[in-house]
């Protein structure tokens, strides 16, 4: 069965692709959950139309990311952490943590997007990379010192 995807879905496609999925597939989960629609005539020439205006936000939302990065770039972060012998760090810097220092600084920035492959457990300077769109990345330099 073709449909057009009405959301990007990361295994299927981006947003207005027609693709071929099995019917089943298309009627149980992709229709109810409002992912896509049947690549209908009248479908097709309707979703021309919203096209036009996903691609008009999603500049918007580009452009916006892209300002928020460039600020985000300048900004440095100090985690303040107690340390025991031989600079054991009690606890960890964890994405959440990131987000309520910048939250203080006034951008509000969801933990979702801080790209932290793991929480910081050691003393040092390091570059945390955020997500804001996903054409659009920004670095924050996160100070993790003793307190």
């Amino acid at each position: 069965m073709k449909v057009i995807l009405k959301k990007d879905f990361d295994t299927l496609g981006k947003a207005g692709d027609i693709i071929e999925v099995k019917q089943g597939y298309a009627r149980n989960f992709l229709i109810p959950s409002k992912v896509a629609i049947a690549a209908t005539p009248s479908n097709l020439q309707s979703f021309k139309e919203e096209r036009k205006l996903l691609e008009k936000r999603e500049l918007k939302g580009k452009k916006e990311a892209e300002l928020l990065a460039a600020k985000l770039d300048k900004v440095s972060l100090t985690a303040t952490v107690q340390v025991g012998e031989e600079d054991k760090v009690f606890g960890s810097v964890t994405n959440q943590n990131i987000a309520d220092m910048l939250k203080d600084q006034g951008y509000e920035i969801d933990r979702k997007k801080i790209q932290l492959d793991e929480p910081l457990k050691a003393l040092g300077v390091y570059d945390i990379p955020i997500k804001l769109h996903h054409e659009v990345e920004a670095k924050v330099k996160v100070w993790v010192v003793r307190d």
